[in-house]
């Protein structure tokens, strides 16, 4: 399964989502890789533990085969790293990223990460995507060789502005390019339970029919300290209230029972 966390807005956790969960993955025995589009490497560095700028190999160096004249192209698994964690993988971001834009959108290479990443499936249980804050190139191209979409939210009013607009432009990518992208689901990200605007938030989703996903990820400075070490929660805090909140999300995306708390009035 190839999933893409995409939202247009910054620091609505894209980048955790999308580790995290990998590392759920991963812990379950599933090999599980991470493929980082935001040329700002925050997926790199939290799980290859470098910066994206001092790394080689990257997912920029694989995308810049398609534009270059070279008589044999290296394959996809070669841009592969493995990460200190049992089964898991990343396609590495680059600062590259930027420069190589222009020219991969001259030649039109929207299509080169999806028959990349189908090749990749062949060595991998689940592949995850983290994009930058934008609707690029990068993100069209996630968009594109995905099979499902995850949206981060935050809980405030410009975010539900934003978010009519990202589900307006999948539906044409959708249309256009991708009929088997599906939005698995909205994911109510840094939650505050006690207050007021988020669950009346959340319940307004909920009620025009928007796919809410059930479980809702608290804010918590567990996170921070988290990306502060280069260890998913999983690895770092197994038990905490946070880490307990992640599992339940992987579980939901795959179909199992999980017991969970109503929204509050």
């Amino acid at each position: 399964m190839r999933r893409v966390v995409f939202n247009q807005k910054g620091g609505v956790g894209k980048s955790s989502i999308t580790c995290n969960l990998a590392a759920i993955s991963a812990s379950r025995g599933k090999r599980t890789l991470v493929v980082d589009l935001d040329p700002q490497g925050n997926s790199t560095h939290y799980l290859l533990g470098k910066p994206a700028a001092e790394l080689k190999d990257t997912v920029a160096d694989l995308l810049e085969q398609t534009v270059a004249f070279s008589v044999f192209n290296r394959r996809p698994d070669e841009f592969v790293h493995a990460s200190s964690f049992e089964n898991l993988f990343v396609l590495p971001s680059s600062p590259e990223l930027d420069f190589l834009e222009r020219k991969l959108e001259a030649k039109h290479k929207i299509y080169k990460l999806r028959e990349f990443l189908k090749k990749l499936s062949d060595s991998f249980d689940e592949i995850y995507i983290d994009t930058a804050p934008a609707l690029n190139f990068y993100t069209r191209s996630a968009l594109i060789a995905a099979q499902r979409c995850l949206i981060p939210f935050d809980c405030d009013d410009f975010s539900r502005q934003a978010l009519y607009n990202i589900l307006h432009e999948i539906r044409e990518l959708q249309e256009d390019h991708n009929e088997e992208l599906v939005v698995e689901g909205i994911i109510a990200n840094q939650f505050q339970p006690r207050a007021s605007l988020p669950r009346q938030l959340v319940r307004e989703l909920m009620e025009e029919g928007l796919p809410v996903l059930p479980v809702r990820l608290s804010s918590s400075v567990k996170m921070k300290e988290s990306h502060q070490s280069r260890q998913p929660l999983i690895h770092m805090a197994p038990k905490h209230a946070l880490t307990r909140q992640y599992e339940d999300l992987y579980r939901v995306l795959h179909g199992e029972s999980v017991e969970l708390e109503p929204l509050a009035d």
